[in-house]
């Protein structure tokens, strides 16, 4: 029985990442590191974000606010609803959220950005030259995304609060302290570790699947496109696994 061809170019294009997931433990932790590169692309992957994740943040917690509040009023434990904001912003919604707009953002422009430099022949100048692009080009956007990705997260998730207290005084009038009082008094250190630690894997893999899909772009411009297409795609699909894997393991060690 013949393997449909759609499998097999699943099983060849997955075979390929995890060659290259390879390739960047290898050239990460070697000697010349490109730590001025580095930095470049914090600025822009981190700094630049900051906005787009900050009102997403804040729009996430206010709407979530004004979803709630009328269930848990028809129940009433209005009072509840500091808590439920701030253990659904800090645990789930706030990491998966703005990880999806992250990937949205910079990995469709990763894979633009390296799948232009293969079309127009650059990458293969630096080879030629001497230069290392896999470390120039992949390790410093990889290191990026998985070092920013959590720092960006965290002030999302912050902003998400606030917009959930200002969603909180829409009905009535409750005071800054009050409302940060019960948002963090439910809060444990097993829900606030376990949503930091998988945003490390969140960032790594936007990084690295759209690295990859710029780095090995093809078909000329068209090509571009498809790269930066399929980053996104694979990048919010993935963060759905992570997150669907990482659920599971704090399930058995006893942290939900």
């Amino acid at each position: 029985m013949e393997i449909p061809k759609s499998i097999k170019l699943f099983l060849t294009q997955t075979g390929e990442l995890a060659k290259f997931t390879g390739r960047f433990f290898s050239e990460a932790f070697h000697p010349h590191y490109e730590f001025r590169e580095f930095i470049r692309q914090c600025y822009i992957i981190g700094y630049k974000s900051l906005p787009l994740l900050g009102i997403t943040g804040f729009i996430m917690g206010l709407v979530l606010t004004m979803q709630l509040r009328p269930t848990l009023v028809d129940y009433g434990a209005e009072s509840m609803l500091p808590s439920m904001i701030s253990l659904s912003v800090v645990r789930e919604i706030g990491p998966v959220i703005t990880a999806l707009i992250f990937a949205g953002k910079i990995g469709s422009s990763i894979g633009a950005e390296l799948g232009s430099m293969r079309v127009t022949e650059q990458i293969d100048a630096m080879e030629v030259s001497g230069t290392n692009p896999y470390r120039y080009l992949v390790v410093t956007r990889v290191a990026a995304t998985t070092v920013m990705l959590p720092l960006l997260i965290i002030l999302s998730d912050a902003v998400g609060l606030y917009g959930g207290y200002l969603g909180v005084n829409i009905h009535a009038i409750t005071s800054y302290k009050l409302y940060m009082t019960q948002a963090f008094n439910v809060l444990d250190f097993y829900d606030v570790l376990p949503a930091i630690i998988k945003t490390f894997f969140f960032g790594f893999a936007i990084g690295i699947i759209g690295c990859y899909k710029g780095y090995y772009s093809k078909k000329g411009t068209e090509g571009v496109g498809l790269s930066a297409n399929s980053a996104v795609v694979i990048s919010s699909l993935v963060i759905f696994i992570l997150d669907l894997i990482a659920v599971q393991i704090t399930g058995i060690l006893g942290y939900n």
